[in-house]
């Protein structure tokens, strides 16, 4: 994490040049005390991240105050059109491969995001890898640049969300708040990114199961709608009920699971897959000559003709959909690019998509185009919110929503509001002294501690 204390001459100029800040949104409170001890990111002064041999702050700071230059239409220069290369963008990415020696890669993809000012997450594993980063486009170019350059990594599947000026202002740290904000609607916390080890890049809790080895097949989103169109095709929602509840394709199945870890059980629940699997066994026990066609058949009734799956960006259809022919399935196909993709490249108007598409960052949720969507979320619970549900008297910010508060303890509630009283009066959870060594007060404390009877154990 890079923090950094700015100089006072600095904030005097980013203060006096703020001379006009959005309207603020009058359900989420103002953090309206600023310190000028350790205070959280989101409430240091932010500016264009440019490189310099002469910076005194950070490497990712420095003293221009030069104003933010935002094009007329996010990622693209307003002179020619092309690419802006200091735009930001934000890219899901992700890809199987045998990576067993992922934990080396951890330190060097660390340290490129924190010189290039790349914020997101990114997680390795022996499976391969999957992130979500956001930054310049330049930068995120040398990041996936990076990434690549390891061959087994080639290839990455990507899906490219924009950032609208409104966006690129709050990333660079003008809001509602305060002038000296980094901005809580910003896509990503703007100086932070996580490089996390882990077991699998999409937890499904079933090692055997290797998109490497096999995987259904893809459809793209333009072809998409006269597969689930088939009634001979079950659609299935393999996203948890959280993102579900607020869009889903017309038609689909949902599991109303609430992590991706219980979508295997789920089908064998549904499709009777463990009566057919003890049938099939008692089958093969049999004399190959007793075994009628009919009991065949009956083992494979449950099992629908064909299988579609989507969610968010494709990386949980690639695991499903593996796992759905390792337990014979024949026809498993799944969309290439997730939801993301087919709201990028089918027009609203031949969409068969319904409502919006919860994402895993600061957005909450994005519409037709990837625009930014109407949801907030639940930092008690962390689920998106609507309008509707910040009106509810369960609604309490920073604690609790329509959706956890009856879930949810005295003793939890009561932590939250401590919590969101701690950060509404520093700007950290924790206070602006968090991990900090107290200081010895006085030297008769310390004289004091030297005095103290040594352990009865030595």
């Amino acid at each position: 994490m890079i923090r950094c204390r700015s100089p006072p001459s600095l904030l005097l100029r980013m203060l006096s040049s703020c001379t006009s800040l959005p309207k603020p949104n009058p359900r989420l409170p103002l953090s309206t005390k600023p310190t000028s001890h350790n205070i959280q990111s989101s409430h240091l002064v932010t500016i264009p991240c440019k490189m310099s041999q002469t910076m005194s702050v950070s490497r990712c700071f420095t003293a221009s105050t030069d104003p933010i230059r935002i094009s007329s239409k996010p990622g693209l220069e307003p002179e020619t059109g092309d690419p802006d290369p200091t735009s930001l963008v934000v890219v899901s990415f992700y890809k199987f491969a045998d990576f067993p020696d992922y934990a080396g890669f951890r330190k060097p993809l660390k340290e490129l995001c924190e010189e290039l000012c790349v914020s997101g997450g990114i997680i390795l594993a022996k499976e391969g890898i999957n992130g979500s980063i956001c930054g310049t486009r330049e930068a995120v170019e040398r990041v996936l640049a990076f990434i690549q350059s390891d061959d087994r990594l080639k290839g990455l599947r990507q899906i490219e969300s924009p950032v609208s000026p409104e966006e690129e202002a709050l990333h660079h740290g003008h809001t509602s708040s305060s002038p000296l904000a980094a901005g809580e609607d910003a896509p990503f916390r703007w100086d932070h990114v996580r490089v996390k080890l882990k077991k699998e890049i999409v937890s499904l809790g079933m090692p055997t199961v290797s998109p490497i080895v096999k995987v259904g097949k893809y459809v793209k989103p333009r072809e998409w709608n006269a597969l689930i169109s088939d009634p001979d095709t079950v659609v299935i929602d393999v996203r948890n009920n959280y993102e579900t509840r607020i869009g889903k394709f017309k038609g689909a199945v949902d599991p109303l699971t609430t992590a991706f870890r219980e979508f295997p059980s789920w089908v064998d629940d549904q499709f009777k897959l463990d009566e057919t699997d003890s049938k099939q066994s008692k089958l093969e026990i049999k004399d190959s000559n007793e075994i009628a066609k009919e009991e065949v058949e009956t083992s494979k009734e449950n099992m629908p003709k064909r299988i579609a799956m989507y969610c968010t960006g494709g990386i949980r259809c690639e695991k499903a959909s593996s796992f759905l022919l390792s337990k014979g399935f024949k026809e498993v196909y799944h969309l290439e690019g997730g939801i993301l993709k087919y709201l990028e490249e089918v027009p609203k108007t031949e969409s068969l998509w319904e409502g919006e598409c919860f994402v895993f960052d600061k957005r909450v949720s994005v519409e037709h185009g990837l625009a930014q969507g109407t949801f907030k979320l639940c930092y008690g619970c962390k689920q998106p919110v609507s309008d509707a549900d910040m009106e509810a008297p369960e609604w309490e910010y920073g604690v609790t929503c329509p959706h956890c508060y009856s879930s949810k303890s005295l003793e939890e509630k009561e932590r939250a509001r401590a919590r969101q009283r701690q950060f509404k009066t520093w700007g950290i959870i924790g206070g602006p002294d968090k991990g900090r060594r107290p200081a010895s007060s006085t030297p008769d404390d310390n004289e004091k501690r030297n005095d103290t009877p040594l352990s009865r154990s030595v």
